[in-house]
């Protein structure tokens, strides 16, 4: 982390990294403008580059905030103790609810790292999304009780279909309510109706 960035108060830090990742997740590393960004984030030009010295610097200091973001704010929060494929994959769409919601523009954002060209990272990068990826699925494959399956199903298809499904309505919800303040989602209702969608899936997967 660049030393002048990393002594900046919190307050601003937010508003330069905010107005950074929406500028970026929106338009690409080539067609983002840090005039546009300086705009959004309320600082002078000649700041930004006191901070980072071009927009290279910029964009992968990015990289490794949002990796770092995701690893400690959702990856890490998922109980790898719960057996159940369902129950932990619900409380990992549930983290990923929240986790999207106050950090909007975080995986859109790693959803354009992810699809640049290799060339275009560098490869201690590509080795970070590679590693990020492995302990993702690993922390919702890992030590999964296939017991409870039914026996007359293919299991590994089962489990893709979870994950389609919840997915998809994580995606639904995340359109929904796209721009609100999270304290006015209605958490405990929205939590009772995936849950009936949960055991659903139960009774069409599970012995």
């Amino acid at each position: 982390m660049p030393k002048p960035f990393h002594n900046l108060e919190q307050e601003k830090q937010q508003r330069i990294i905010s107005a950074s990742l929406q500028e970026f997740s929106e338009k690409g590393y080539e067609q983002a403008s840090t005039n546009q960004i300086v705009k959004n984030a309320g600082i002078g030009k000649g700041m930004l580059f006191y901070y980072f010295n071009n927009k290279r610097e910029l964009y992968d200091y990015l990289i490794n905030y949002c990796f770092d973001l995701v690893h400690n704010g959702y990856v890490q929060q998922i109980d790898l103790s719960e057996p159940d494929f369902i129950e932990r994959f619900r409380q990992a769409s549930m983290n990923k609810l929240t986790f999207f919601n106050e950090n909007p523009f975080v995986f859109n954002f790693l959803g354009i790292i992810m699809l640049t060209e290799d060339e275009l990272l560098p490869h201690d990068t590509r080795k970070k999304i590679e590693q990020l990826q492995q302990i993702a699925y690993d922390s919702i494959y890992k030590d999964i009780d296939y017991s409870l399956f039914r026996d007359d199903i293919d299991t590994q298809k089962a489990m893709d279909l979870i994950k389609w499904s919840m997915d998809g309505y994580r995606e639904d919800i995340s359109q929904v309510y796209k721009g609100e303040d999270i304290a006015n989602v209605n958490m405990e209702k929205l939590t009772l109706e995936f849950t009936q969608y949960l055991d659903t899936l139960k009774i069409a997967f599970y012995k």
